[in-house]
């Protein structure tokens, strides 16, 4: 099941398989109308399904990663007999026209949306209009604002935040200039990571932040945004980045404007972490899984057959520094050159972070 660009393994396959296929088979005695478990899903909606996917935008390859776990997962259980159609959208990033599509996907009376949102308050309305037509709606990354979904899966953006910012102080021993690298504004997952953040600056006010910037979640944009920055500022510390394709536009910009590299945090973006070890960087990065995607069609699923699935999926945070960055780079060439890194997942890690 890993991404689309590397297909998915046999063994892996057949594990899964067979795993859907058992589950199918537990849950023939419960054929029929499924049950009101979780929250939204209500009348004769019966296997196979068909799944919503409401993208907001598809061009940065976390994106492409994690349609490719969403499309992986949905051959999967169209092979169990749970999934007959996948209809996707592709918003561009415009959160009107994410709307419409999810209206569109109403329209057509879908058994399930998965969406990641354009905006955590613009999308309450029809996201709520979804779950009032029975429809199963998990929302996952970035969140919306409505608790009138199925379920929203996502790890904790606030501790994200405040955990990088904990390990820049400590590797600053707590005074310097730092410059601040944000995702775009509007997305909460950008938002959370910079408002967990927050709380450690203020406890440690000899952290400057001398300028913060938001850019789209690709490595050009971010280098360019941190070139103007090193030209303005002369004197970083540390770069206290929200994001991995953000991190290597950093570290790009540093290199090709000839200055020192400087304590730097990020995510499993493969280009990232090529960087850190190649130029001995100081840095701190974790995960935000790629097969959240999966999960959220698997447990769209989960709660069509009737089972009782959380509102809330906490998905844990990893932690990559120098002890583990070379288990990751040791699967780099698996993933796309300006992909992410994420890590295994299968059928038994779903029901279990489901079961909690």
């Amino acid at each position: 099941m890993k991404n689309l660009e590397n297909g998915i393994s046999a063994s892996l396959r057949r594990r899964l398989l067979a795993g859907a296929a058992a589950a199918a088979a537990l849950l023939v005695f419960s054929a029929g109308t499924a049950s009101a478990a979780a929250n939204c899903i209500k009348g004769d909606r019966k296997a196979p399904y068909t799944i919503g996917w409401a993208n907001i935008y598809s061009v940065p390859t976390w994106m492409k990663q994690t349609e490719g776990t969403i499309t992986a997962e949905v051959e999967e259980l169209k092979k169990a007999g749970l999934v007959k159609d996948l209809m996707i959208t592709d918003a561009q990033g415009n959160a009107q026209t994410q709307i419409q599509h999810i209206q569109s996907m109403i329209d057509a009376n879908v058994d399930a949306i998965v969406v990641i949102a354009g905006s955590s308050n613009a999308l309450d309305r029809v996201i709520s209009d979804a779950c009032d037509k029975g429809i199963a709606v998990v929302n996952f990354d970035s969140l919306v604002n409505t608790d009138k979904v199925t379920a929203k899966i996502n790890t904790d953006s606030n501790e994200w935040g405040a955990t990088a910012a904990k390990w820049m102080v400590s590797q600053l021993g707590g005074k310097g200039k730092i410059i601040i690298m944000n995702g775009p504004a509007g997305i909460s997952v950008s938002d959370d990571r910079r408002k967990g953040a927050q709380p450690v600056l203020d406890a440690n006010p000899g952290l400057q932040v001398i300028t913060e910037t938001n850019t789209e979640y690709n490595v050009a944009p971010a280098q360019e945004a941190m070139t103007s920055l090193l030209f303005a500022n002369p004197e970083i510390d540390g770069v206290l980045s929200l994001g991995g394709a953000l991190s290597a536009g950093s570290v790009l910009a540093f290199e090709r404007q000839g200055r020192d590299q400087v304590p730097t945090t990020g995510e499993n973006a493969r280009q990232f972490l090529e960087l850190w070890k190649e130029k001995g960087l100081k840095g701190w990065a974790t995960m935000q899984p790629n097969w959240l995607g999966a999960l959220s069609v698997y447990t769209a699923v989960q709660a069509l057959e009737g089972k009782d699935v959380p509102a809330f999926v906490k998905v844990p945070l990893p932690v990559i520094d120098d002890s583990t960055i070379g288990s990751y780079l040791a699967r780099a060439d698996k993933f796309p050159a300006d992909g992410y890194i994420y890590s295994d997942y299968d059928k038994a890690l779903f029901d279990k972070l489901l079961a909690k």
